[in-house]
């Protein structure tokens, strides 16, 4: 396949008349049109007004689609204990997979072809067949929780490491490769140390397993944590092993120097989610800081019932004019820094090779952008209208692996009307009100 337009190969390099060349999963060519024409004079053209790496999101939830807008105007740990951990617990196996379908959907159709996913404790076996069946790329994670949780989340260690094992044998290296695990424990808060340390233990065993967990998202979650250990997150993390270049880490809002210091000398991952910390209030993370430092940086929308929307555009909008405000610098965060953040470097924190990129021998994870729309003009300078202007609708097509799932705005793999019908029908049987009482019991 030819496909054309204008090629923004990363965050550096624009074709203005451009085409890639797909053969297979991988391409194999990048450069102008017309010189890729005469050398290909056979191949189908497909011509898509801007064309970029599909968008990588560092640090997802698709299972918690169907919350949104359950719990809005809450505070971080209220949030999760009143209202997004109750709703985790009430979903029945089917249920979940209609909440990942739903996220893995929405993903596909605003441009993202990657995803760091973190799911629940239960059911994560049909979070990781809907990856497969809708085509997404993805690190995904069953949730490891042996203490603070609600009824219906809480797990022995030995149950929650096991299951994991198991799903790891599974589902790592599955799909062609295009879907991996992450050991994913989901905070601090709600995890022992023996299960930390199991964490490590289990990734350590398997080639290419990742570990994924949040970390210092707010100041209630800190204290709670150094309450309980007597060290600050990131520090404990580092002690119990949870710390290195197979480790990302969402969030990391409230680090102090020394911590900041452990986070660059162990090459650990840190995923920025600027709409979400705006909206729960958690803070600024100091993204400026952290790239100064050489720590690499991914972007993420978190889930949406702390965000409403899992646009990776939104994000790089607002991680961009976030980090200007908070720096009262307008060259902070540029856009091409933003661009960055959602490809090349969610692709390095992801654990995949040769992502994140148009180029030469890379995987095919191409994304395409109409621009056919009055905020679109005039197109003066198509990388500032990607962080700044354009929205996930916008997508119209996306390409993984070199198999298309989405084309003309439409998914290819899965029927999205039906998705969407399911899934409003059982968000309008949520009955939460028994699961909150239980939840109430166990908050920090």
């Amino acid at each position: 396949m030819l496909l054309s337009g204008t090629v923004i190969a990363d965050a550096s390099t624009v074709i203005e008349d451009g085409s890639i060349v797909v053969d297979g999963s991988r391409i194999e060519a990048v450069g102008p049109r017309e010189t890729l024409r005469q050398r290909y004079p056979n191949l189908e053209e497909r011509t898509v007004d801007i064309l970029l790496p599909g968008l990588v999101g560092g640090h997802l939830h698709s299972v918690q689609s169907l919350g949104r807008g359950i719990a809005d105007d809450h505070e971080l740990l209220d949030w999760l204990f009143e209202y997004v951990l109750p709703m985790e617990a009430s979903l029945t196996a089917d249920e979940m997979e209609i909440a990942a379908k739903l996220g893995y959907l929405e993903m596909i159709e605003s441009g993202t072809t990657t995803c760091i996913d973190h799911l629940s404790v239960n059911h994560a076996e049909r979070a990781f067949e809907a990856a497969g069946e809708i085509g997404i790329r993805g690190v995904l994670g069953k949730v490891l929780m042996d203490q603070r949780a609600p009824e219906g989340l809480l797990e022995s260690t030995e149950d929650a490491l096991a299951e994991s094992e198991q799903l790891i044998q599974e589902y790592h290296g599955a799909f062609d490769d295009r879907i991996r695990y992450a050991v994913t424990p989901r905070f601090a808060v709600s995890c022992t140390e023996n299960c930390l340390r199991g964490a490590r233990e289990l990734a350590d065993t398997y080639d290419g397993v990742r570990i994924h967990t949040h970390a210092s998202e707010n100041r209630s979650e800190i204290e709670t944590v150094e309450g309980d250990t007597g060290l600050r997150n990131i520090h404990w993390l580092d002690e119990v092993g949870l710390t290195g270049e197979d480790v990302v880490l969402a969030h990391c809002v409230w680090t102090d120097e020394s911590e900041r210091e452990v986070l660059a000398e162990t090459g650990t991952h840190v995923t920025h989610c600027p709409s979400s910390n705006m909206k729960l209030a958690s803070g600024i993370a100091p993204v400026v800081d952290y790239l100064e430092r050489g720590i690499n940086v991914a972007l993420g929308n978190d889930g949406p019932p702390c965000n409403n929307t899992l646009d990776p555009f939104t994000e790089m909008r607002q991680g961009s004019l976030l980090q200007k405000v908070d720096r009262l610098n307008p060259v902070a965060a540029s856009a091409s820094e933003l661009l960055e953040m959602a490809t090349l470097n969610g692709a390095r924190a992801a654990g995949f090779d040769k992502l994140g990129a148009i180029r030469e021998g890379w995987r095919a994870d191409i994304i395409g952008i109409d621009t056919d729309h009055t905020r679109a003009t005039p197109l003066h300078d198509p990388l500032s209208h990607l962080v700044y202007g354009a929205h996930g609708d916008d997508v119209v097509f996306s390409m993984i692996d070199g198999n298309v799932v989405l084309e003309d705005g439409e998914i290819q793999t899965v029927d999205a009307n039906a998705i969407r019908e399911e899934a409003t029908a059982i968000a309008d049987g949520f009955d939460l009100e028994g699961h909150r009482d239980a939840a109430r019991n166990v908050q920090p």
